[in-house]
């Protein structure tokens, strides 16, 4: 159990925050999904770290290579919330001795390669150091135009809320993984489980999105749909109302053979790399088509409202949504 008196991610960010001195006209706001620097020509460089620990995010049954593929996606999933094609990254390489061997490096780089190459990019460098625990931090690099990304201040009350895709299965299939006693038919296991073992970043509709030029608003779902709607509200100064839950039909079957809450999974679990976004309802029909033109789906799942609230209504009835998903240090583990 952790200390209660353990500060949690959000607010170990909000605190670093406030003892640096921000560099003056950031082109992308201080806590949006990238960070960017204006360089010449109305241009600017689009920036990017997430790191990835053994303990924390790599399940017992992900390979090595699975877990630096995992290391990519989750920055590129970030980037393509923004609309922006990844071009390079570092990689930040920490190693216990027990991986200190030849067919367990080049499995991580095999997969960090496979990974970076899928989403257009390249690995250039980096660092190796000795860790107590696997730990893969990579630093994505691309360039952008100037105001040209989709950021998460630009929902207005009355912009449809849309996601990328359907959710639950990542919360679903980690349970799977970790309880042996979840009852489950094979063919959903193996959705539920690929989930986890195998995501992937929404890139290709991130870029379509952008070029549509009917975004209003948008970020990456990976801290889970209700805190990632959180997060979005704060930062546009509006509220949404969830008329369509996005369940995922695999996670409704899971629900109800195990017992469990169907709403809970789809809004309070992790690392479903989906897109959230908001779409002015005269641009609907334009955004629509050009991510269906990449092979994507876009599903409406509700408004953003004036009042500044996340709720959530099923059959009729209205509840809050908790402003609430996994948090590093105050997860219980």
């Amino acid at each position: 159990m952790v200390s209660t008196d353990c500060l949690g991610e959000h607010e170990i960010i909000r605190t670093l925050r406030q003892h640096l001195v921000l560099m003056p006209n950031l082109p992308v706001p201080f806590g949006d999904d990238v960070s960017a620097v204006s360089i010449d020509n109305g241009e600017m460089i689009v920036l990017k770290t997430d790191m990835l620990v053994a303990k924390t995010d790599v399940p017992a049954q992900m390979s090595l290579c699975g877990a630096a593929r995992k290391a990519i996606v989750m920055n590129v999933s970030d980037f393509a919330s923004k609309g922006v094609q990844p071009i390079a990254a570092l990689v930040a390489l920490g190693l216990p001795k027990s991986l200190a061997t030849q067919t367990a490096v080049a499995e991580i780089a095999d997969g960090l390669n496979a990974a970076a190459r899928e989403y257009g990019a390249y690995i250039i460098g980096g660092d190796v150091g000795e860790t107590s625990d696997l730990m893969i931090s990579v630093s994505l690099y691309g360039k952008a135009k100037q105001g040209a990304l989709m950021l998460r201040n630009g929902a207005k009350p009355g912009d449809l809320l849309v996601v990328t895709g359907l959710f639950g299965k990542s919360a679903a299939g980690l349970r799977l993984l970790l309880d042996k006693n979840c009852v489950v038919s094979s063919e959903v296991r193996l959705v539920l489980e690929a989930a986890v073992l195998n995501p992937c970043a929404r890139l290709m509709e991130g870029l379509a999105l952008l070029k549509s030029g009917g975004v209003s608003a948008s970020m990456d779902s990976s801290d889970g749909l209700a805190w990632s709607l959180y997060e979005l509200m704060q930062m546009s100064g509006v509220g949404f109302t969830v008329e369509t839950l996005p369940l995922a039909m695999e996670v409704a079957v899971f629900a109800e053979q195990n017992q469990l809450d169907a709403e809970q999974l789809v809004l309070y679990g992790g690392e479903e790399y989906e897109l959230v976004l908001t779409v002015k309802p005269e641009n609907w029909k334009t955004v629509k088509a050009a991510v269906e033109a990449v092979g994507g789906n876009l599903i409406v799942i509700g408004r953003a409202t004036v009042e500044k609230q996340l709720t959530l209504i099923i059959n009729g009835k209205n509840q809050l949504i908790e402003p609430r998903g996994y948090e590093h240090f105050k997860a219980q583990v």
